[in-house]
């Protein structure tokens, strides 16, 4: 029945979450992947009324385009539109989600703040699309094709001429304003002063860290691709509407003819759709670019191209100049990503799933499995009673009542089956495998474990014992002498120790020293 509703209301079509679909990157990614016509798109939009008349303009297949409502400055609005989504969808898996949405303010001289009173651009940019994919991410394992991917720059990779060579340079340092909560006044990701700037430049650095971060944590669980692309700088967006009017209309002939990193808003739109879309993007954990680099020295030859090159960044170069593209070290820093990670988790309240670890198939493991799975629980009880592990705040870990009563259950019936099938398995290990040599008993790197006042008392126990224990068990002529265990009382220390090793050992030297002797009545 669900099957049926979902083919009635998608078809065959993958269906595609993408944030900031009604100008810019957004919008020309959005109608690649509706020409396309193997994908129904929900596009998280800000206001619906501009993305009506921008789908009515551009022409939009309305059968397999939604907009849905979703205030990235907003928390709230985050978790209603992920809600609003899943009812939607019902029981269809997301197949993509691209995190696109971005808001570039440069020229700002004091920070502006979210309805959650963290700084706009961080938010915007990187936070709420966290959050996004801690709603999603579950629901995206039941895909056969998932692709998380975050729309990165070459701004947030120091490794370039445009991230490293242009103050402010994205540098999170050690994360200290997200350690302390990034509420207001905390405006910058480091805990220094604002720069509109660098708090775009740092929001890109993060969405490129998590996707390497996302990559190591959930890729092997769930199968999602993760991934991160820069499509080129495009000068003529309305990202740059808050620049002044003379940089908006000198910077797309700066980057055009003089740089080569120039992008149109169409050709960057068919990348980010590439990557959506090309069976050569499954790949996981890529930072994925377009053609080789920009040329130096390019004068009238730019002029004659219109400004096309093949270089990293720069348009031309077709579908297949799409290459793994290189990432700095900053942004493949993994301990400051799992820093980034927790910290993104407190700020935002994300809470991500406990998913299930990929178990073989293999029909013998789930036998052997079933049967041992009460010997494994019972041996870790024990464990955890000698040497309990601890909570996450440090405390010990306390038996439960519970658990008690279970080892004490244990205990009762271990011990008869110790004291009899026990007893004749250590008994034949000891014989058809030999002694562990000592070199297996020895060799730690840290201090051995000092001898205890029990120790001590064991090793007197034994030395009373053995005596009488040999005299005991004289061999006799094909019979076995049946050694009955006793408690030995060690009166100065009180203890009551049973030596069921000697035990063992007289056991075994009469029954081989009757085979022996048999032996040489027939050599005889």
């Amino acid at each position: 029945m669900r099957e049926q509703e979902q083919k009635d209301q998608f078809g065959d079509k993958k269906l595609v979450v993408i944030t900031g679909a009604s100008s810019g990157l957004g919008r020309k990614t959005t109608a690649a992947l509706l020409r396309s016509g193997q994908y129904h798109v929900i596009g998280a939009v800000r206001d619906l009324d501009k993305m009506e008349a921008v789908a009515e303009l551009d022409g939009f297949a309305m059968d397999r385009f939604t907009p849905m409502q979703c205030e990235l400055n907003s928390f709230d609005s985050v978790r209603k539109f992920c809600n609003d989504v899943k009812a939607f969808k019902k029981s269809k898996p997301i197949d993509r989600l691209i995190c696109n949405a971005g808001v570039y303010q440069p020229s700002l001289p004091y920070p502006k703040w979210s309805a959650d009173g963290h700084e706009q651009t961080m938010q915007i940019n990187f936070l709420s699309h966290f959050l996004m994919i801690s709603e999603f991410l579950e629901d995206m394992t039941k895909s056969s094709d998932p692709r998380i991917t975050m729309v990165g720059s070459v701004t947030g990779n120091d490794n370039t001429v445009g991230g490293g060579g242009v103050y402010p340079i994205a540098d999170l340092k050690e994360l200290d304003g997200f350690k302390a909560g990034f509420k207001n006044p905390i405006s910058m990701a480091d805990g220094y002063g604002f720069i509109g700037a660098k708090a775009y430049k740092d929001s890109k650095l993060c969405l490129m860290m998590m996707a390497n971060v996302l990559h190591a944590k959930y890729h092997k669980l769930t199968g999602i691709a993760f991934s991160s692309m820069y499509p080129g700088c495009i000068a003529e967006s309305p990202l740059f509407r808050e620049k002044r009017a003379w940089f908006r209309k000198y910077f797309p002939l700066f980057m055009k003819y003089i740089t080569g990193g120039f992008v149109g808003e169409e050709e960057a739109g068919l990348r980010l759709f590439q990557v959506a879309h090309d069976p050569r993007c499954s790949k996981s954990g890529v930072y994925w670019g377009w053609n080789g680099g920009p040329r130096e020295g390019r004068g009238s030859e730019a002029l004659e191209k219109d400004g096309q090159i093949s270089g990293s960044g720069g348009a031309g170069g077709g579908w297949d100049s799409i290459f793994e593209n290189d990432q700095s070290g900053k942004v493949l820093d993994v301990e400051l990503g799992f820093k980034l990670f927790q910290y993104a988790t407190d700020i935002t309240g994300a809470e991500w799933p406990k998913l299930k670890v990929v178990t073989s198939p293999c029909p013998t493991l789930k036998v052997i499995g079933a049967i041992s799975k009460q010997m494994i629980e019972k041996e870790e009880l024990q464990r955890m009673k000698e040497r309990p592990g601890f909570n996450a705040d440090g405390t010990p870990i306390k038996l439960t009542t519970a658990k008690k009563t279970k080892l004490v259950a244990q205990k009762v019936v271990g011990g008869v089956v110790g004291n009899t099938l026990g007893r004749v398995a250590r008994f034949a290990n000891k014989r058809l495998l030999g002694k562990l040599p000592e070199e297996a008993l020895k060799g730690s790197f840290m201090d051995e474990k000092a001898e205890t006042k029990e120790d001590k008392v064991s090793e007197l126990v034994e030395a009373k014992a053995k005596p009488e224990i040999a005299e005991e068990a004289k061999p006799s002529d094909n019979k076995i002498t049946v050694v009955e265990e006793a408690a030995v009382i060690f009166d100065a220390a009180g203890v009551y120790k049973s030596d069921t090793q000697l035990i063992e050992e007289a056991i075994s030297r009469q029954v081989f020293s009757s085979s022996e002797k048999k032996d040489s009545q027939v050599a005889a």
